[in-house]
């Protein structure tokens, strides 16, 4: 799977545009520090977050992009 924020990838050229896709997680605070790791080699996808709870005990991940077929 190649992510990336910019309208090509180089050497490839987009045969279709499949469409919006996105992903939601929540989760308890200790998840940050993994999740900020795991995070650090993606490129071109649009990340938010939302500190959540009552004593802002979780994290709320939403990340969103464009679906394409490259050829």
């Amino acid at each position: 799977m190649i992510l990336t924020t910019t309208p090509s990838v180089e050497g490839r050229s987009i045969a279709e545009y499949k469409g919006v896709v996105f992903g939601e997680v929540i989760s308890g605070v200790n998840f940050i520090r993994d999740f900020a790791a795991s995070i650090r080699n993606i490129v071109g996808i649009d990340l938010d977050y939302e500190v959540l709870g009552e004593n802002g005990g979780m994290l709320m991940v939403t990340a969103s992009g464009t679906a394409v077929k490259l050829s």
